[in-house]
């Protein structure tokens, strides 16, 4: 707060006030913006093994000679892999509808928060070095088209107003997504249908043609009863239904809301180190929870027995079924719902298979009853846990880890090694990946003594220091 009414106060351009708002290390030369990604992984390493000797005291003599190797971290943390691109690497981009700083309306770009008056400014995204120029392009044509036509910015402060949103998704390929968000307040259907069909002309015939959209939807919103935006229903105007994108050497289909890893060649650095981690053969069952559009899944595939991935977004199970489809994968199954109703029933039915679980949650960790069920199966000897906020998913590390009891049946998990993949370069964010495996006792039928449960934990609202307008990592 206090840099940013110093910006207010010493007048800085917009372009440098939005560049510190959504990608706060831009003036950070890189390597210091991994070093000091590093130290905060090690840091999260260093509490989760106070935590681990707080819950499991049977750990203790492992913690001991783990913190002493490890500068008092619970496993060593094999450095932070460098995103193999550091700018214009974002491929979904969310961007507001506002006044702009400048007093001008239907401006597309970035809040930069609260300003005298209590208008919510919005500033140009141009000058931001994470989004791509692809991405750019789209947004000047989008605002071009929404300054011709007669209806506002949306106030969230009056209620009042139509353009809400911009979210543009692009891909190596060469294609972009649109999805134009807007509140039609008390217009005709008539109305609204010749506001499509002149979006729709603009983007495939008119002066947003240069802009390369090959795919575009309008969405009605009114007033949003919940955060989420997956519910909202999704009108196909233009071009084609999806993009799609290659990651190792596989074609994946991307729908509106499904979800993708924002930094596709960091991306391919993790599910790399994830394949070389998980010591998977022909006899390997993976569980993959949280498998989005099943990018990690199907990139494992060809070298196990079988893939059952999980997925609460429709869209993206519908997408993860026809990449393996497109990709002739068919030993992968895809279920649609919430990860702690699927993931306890899916695990009794593969209790004769040798797994090994991949959890991808979002930012806020997964509900114990997922970690509850996962240490009940004990087929299950090896879990590589994906996290983009590890500070948020701690207490689903220190679940993993802690001694049995009443509630928490099975033979804890201890963390083996970690790693930190820079997928939101010019950010303080990256993605950490943390190996655990199974305890394993020498007569194999060593109790641990009985300790507290698990505070029950769901996933809590977004980490405040999450910017959106494009600079988030991932939703």
């Amino acid at each position: 707060m206090a840099r940013k009414r110093q910006r207010e106060e010493e007048g800085e351009p917009p372009a440098t006030c939005v560049a510190d708002v959504v990608t706060p290390l831009w003036t950070v030369p890189y390597d210091e913006q991994l070093d000091r990604k590093r130290l905060e992984c090690e840091q999260v390493l260093q509490k989760l093994a106070k935590e681990i000797g707080n819950t499991n005291r049977a750990l203790l003599p492992w913690l001991i000679s783990q913190r002493h190797k490890h500068n008092k971290a619970c496993c060593p943390l094999e450095g932070v892999r460098p995103s193999p691109q550091q700018t214009e690497y974002r491929n979904k981009c969310e961007f507001l509808v506002g006044i702009g700083v400048d007093g001008e309306d239907n401006t597309v770009g970035c809040r930069l928060g609260k300003y005298k008056g209590g208008t919510c400014a919005v500033a140009a995204p141009f000058d931001t070095v994470h989004i791509p120029e692809a991405t750019k392009q789209v947004v000047k044509a989008f605002q071009e088209f929404i300054r011709s036509t007669p209806y506002s910015a949306y106030d969230p402060e009056t209620y009042s107003g139509h353009w809400k949103q911009l979210t543009v998704r692009t891909s190596r390929r060469g294609q972009a997504m649109a999805i134009a968000y807007f509140h039609p307040q008390k217009l005709s259907p008539e109305e609204l249908a010749g506001l499509k069909a002149s979006l729709a002309q603009h983007f495939t015939a008119g002066p947003g043609k240069a802009s390369g959209v090959t795919c575009l939807y309008f969405v009605k919103e009114g007033q949003r009863k919940t955060p989420s935006q997956e519910g909202l229903p999704l009108e196909h105007i233009a071009g084609d239904q999806y993009i799609h994108e290659d990651l190792l050497g596989l074609t994946f289909q991307i729908s509106p809301h499904a979800f993708f890893q924002v930094n596709t060649p960091a991306a391919e650095v993790l599910y790399t180190v994830i394949q070389d981690w998980a010591q998977l053969d022909m006899e390997s069952t993976v569980l993959d929870v949280c498998c989005g559009t099943g990018t990690i899944g199907l990139a494992l595939a060809r070298k196990v027995k079988r893939v059952v991935g999980i997925e609460l977004c429709q869209e993206a199970v519908e997408d993860a079924r026809v990449n393996a489809n497109n990709n002739e994968l068919s030993n992968v199954e895809f279920h649609c719902g919430r990860a702690e109703d699927l993931v306890p029933a899916l695990v009794s039915k593969l209790a004769s298979q040798k797994l090994v679980a991949i959890l991808d949650p979002p930012r806020a960790g997964l509900h114990s009853k997922v970690i509850l069920a996962i240490r009940r199966a004990e087929n299950l000897k090896r879990l590589l846990y994906v996290s983009c906020n590890p500070r948020a998913a701690i207490g689903n590390f220190v679940d993993l880890c802690r001694a049995p009891s009443n509630r928490v049946k099975g033979t804890p998990f201890r963390p083996v090694k970690a790693v930190a993949v820079d997928l939101f370069p010019q950010t303080p964010h990256c993605e950490m990946l943390i190996l655990f495996e199974r305890v394993e006792h020498p007569n194999g039928t060593e109790t641990l003594e009985p300790q507290d449960p698990p505070a029950q934990h769901s996933p809590g609202p977004p980490d405040d220091t999450q910017q959106e307008s494009g600079s988030s990592p991932p939703s």
